[in-house]
């Protein structure tokens, strides 16, 4: 019971964190870009979580392990769903974008339940439907369908995207079990790292980067422990509750997402999409607290 309540604790934690970080990784990726974002996010990541995994590195790069596996394949589905996200987040509405990402919720429960076992209540599959339902009309630019644009920006993107982090949630926890919560954090951090900034090089972005991160110390700072202590919560959530809680408790930080894009930076909205993110926001509480 008391690791329940923990890793409720700690989903709320994320929740929380990644409200306020999705707010500043938009900033970031429209101000700096999609790939220098995800580098100054990980390679933060990977230095402040060094010191508590070097001691395992053996555990961790044990190639022949199965549990390798899932950390590449965590890292590969992140890096695609991050990408994903970065890019929905830069060219659409924090308002718009950020409902959607409750789909990871099915995602991660689907996955957690073909192959760990873990189930969902009918109660829930119906919150579920209603919040497919209510992201669809939130997803839709106007009431006047035409063929070529009917879709808010960043919807497509973001849509991929959340499928790829729904699966990402599942890997992330499954990784977290077979080793710890610090280590799939280090391990995709320094995996992201690689990848990214290879891309940078390639795009001869490195010296802008580094005038970037000068210039911009303390917004980089803020986003940083934002989004890095929202995974570390997270995968800590994963291993103390089953996935599909863990996952559904932290999609509450859409509701702190949207407040920010509609109050902060003014995006407007039309009244069948406030219905729809109505109708996404309290299902997605009601799904978190029916556990």
């Amino acid at each position: 019971m008391m690791a329940l309540s923990l890793g409720i604790i700690l989903a709320l934690a994320a929740m929380f964190c990644w409200g306020f970080g999705d707010f500043f990784i938009q900033k970031s990726t429209r101000k700096f870009g999609d790939w220098e974002t995800l580098f100054i996010i990980a390679i933060f990541g990977v230095i402040i979580l060094f010191p508590f995994v070097f001691k395992d590195f053996s555990e961790i790069f044990n190639f022949q392990s199965k549990g390798f596996i899932v950390l590449l394949i965590s890292s590969i589905v992140l890096l695609f769903a991050a990408i994903l996200d970065f890019e929905a987040l830069k060219k659409g509405k924090l308002s718009v974008v950020e409902p959607i990402y409750s789909l990871e919720i099915p995602v991660a429960s689907i996955l957690a339940y073909f192959l760990i076992n873990e189930a969902v209540s009918a109660y829930q599959i119906i919150l579920i439907l209603i919040i497919v339902i209510g992201l669809f009309l939130v997803s839709l630019k106007t009431t006047h369908f035409s063929k070529s644009n009917w879709l808010e920006k960043g919807v497509i993107l973001v849509l991929l995207g959340t499928i790829f982090m729904g699966a990402a949630n599942f890997f992330f926890g499954l990784g977290a079990r077979i080793y710890n919560p610090i280590s799939i954090n280090w391990f995709v951090s320094l995996f992201l790292v690689l990848i990214s900034f290879f891309y940078l090089l390639s795009k001869n972005k490195i010296k802008k980067m580094f005038k970037d991160i000068k210039k911009n110390k303390k917004f980089i700072f803020k986003m940083c422990v934002l989004d890095n202590a929202a995974w570390i919560a997270f995968a800590f959530a994963l291993v103390l509750t089953p996935i599909a809680i863990a996952t559904a408790l932290s999609e509450s930080y859409i509701v702190i997402a949207v407040l920010l894009g509609m109050y902060v930076n003014k995006e407007p909205l039309h009244k069948h999409q406030k219905i729809g993110l109505v109708l996404a926001i309290i299902s997605a509480v009601l799904l978190s607290f029916s556990v």
